[in-house]
């Protein structure tokens, strides 16, 4: 018999980098809107000689030059603006899950685990578990219809002795889905429009995905503000990874105009990343209009259309065939179908 052949011990995985202080994403995002570190010292209640100290360690910490430093003072590079931007999200995601955890404190009477895809989980989460943190006394119209049998509120609110403990899971839709078919997630909500076997749905909300790109950007100047289909596709497009339902809805839209997205496009994992990318790098995005209404109010961002290209979609809760929700997952289920806003909501497969 022949001899085995030894095996080689796997390589440990590369240690895995700190993770960069908030409060020096505070004073980074601080500086870039008030214009100087020295102001971004006194908006945060500490002192100029601190200030500038954060901002040499997170400098070190990223690898970054983040501000140009003179005899004239210091200012943000364009780098500095880059990381800024991103900061800033990350800045806000930490405000939502204070406001979300301040929600949860008071005595929990259930345990849930959710799954959501980004848009809906930074957009539209925050406000039902806000609305949970009211203990039932925000009235949630038509909440039981669409739900299994058995499983609306008959009175029309989400009442309940106290709110749930919520643990939601944030990942893109195709993983939402095998979450809830795996029974790791009770309730799932995602953007795709593609529904998995055993799960059923219910619409929650209609949204669109709109075409942007910077303020400077050639489009942008247009005098009709329009562009084609080949134009977009060979015009500096970025994309969502493959399972998002972002992604999904852009590939069936084109599909469905007679064109396809070209092979080895550049994709990036977070809405964040493909602003930035947009932003500062000169590409083209498609995204939500939930997550891109205040860049457009601002005018950092600007919607191109594309005539022939429909971007509509539905944002839909799902849960598995044959399973009977828990009670917080219909108090959850209830407050989401009354405050995302569907018109004409509808169940099925």
């Amino acid at each position: 018999m022949a001899a085995s052949t030894p095996q080689t011990p796997a390589s440990p995985p590369p240690p895995r980098r700190d993770r960069t202080s908030l409060g020096l994403l505070e004073l980074l995002v601080a500086t870039d809107s008030h214009g100087s570190i020295s102001a971004a010292a006194r908006a945060l209640g500490i002192s100029q000689p601190s200030a500038s100290a954060g901002m040499r360690r997170l400098e070190r910490h990223l690898g970054l030059e983040l501000v140009a430093r003179s005899t004239r003072g210091a200012r943000l590079t364009e780098t500095g603006r880059a990381t800024a931007t991103w900061a800033r999200e990350v800045v806000d995601a930490s405000d939502r899950f204070e406001t979300a955890a301040a929600a949860l404190r008071e005595a929990p009477s259930a345990r849930i685990r959710l799954a959501a895809s980004l848009t809906i989980a930074e957009y539209l989460a925050p406000r039902w578990l806000a609305t949970l943190a009211l203990d039932g006394l925000t009235p949630v119209p038509g909440a039981g219809a669409g739900l299994p049998a058995g499983q609306g509120s008959a009175s029309g609110t989400a009442r309940g002795p106290s709110s749930p403990d919520v643990e939601l899971l944030v990942r893109n839709s195709r993983t939402v889905m095998e979450l809830v078919l795996s029974d790791d997630a009770e309730l799932g909500f995602i953007e795709s429009s593609t529904m998995r076997r055993g799960l059923r749905s219910r619409t929650l909300a209609h949204d669109e995905l709109v075409v942007v790109v910077a303020a400077p950007h050639p489009w942008a100047v247009r005098r009709r503000r329009t562009a084609t289909v080949e134009e977009l596709l060979s015009g500096g497009l970025v994309v969502r990874e493959r399972g998002s339902g972002t992604r999904e809805t852009l590939e069936k839209s084109l599909v469905a105009a007679g064109a396809r997205l070209p092979d080895h496009l550049p994709y990036l994992g977070s809405t964040a990343s493909l602003k930035t990318a947009v932003q500062y790098g000169g590409a083209v995005a498609v995204l939500s209009r939930l997550t891109v209404a205040d860049d457009l109010a601002r005018g950092t961002l600007v919607e191109i259309r594309v005539p022939g290209l429909d971007l509509s979609r539905r944002l839909r809760m799902v849960w598995k065939d044959g399973t009977e929700l828990s009670a917080a997952a219909r108090r959850i289920a209830a407050v989401a179908a009354g405050s995302a806003g569907a018109s004409h909501p509808r169940a099925g497969r």
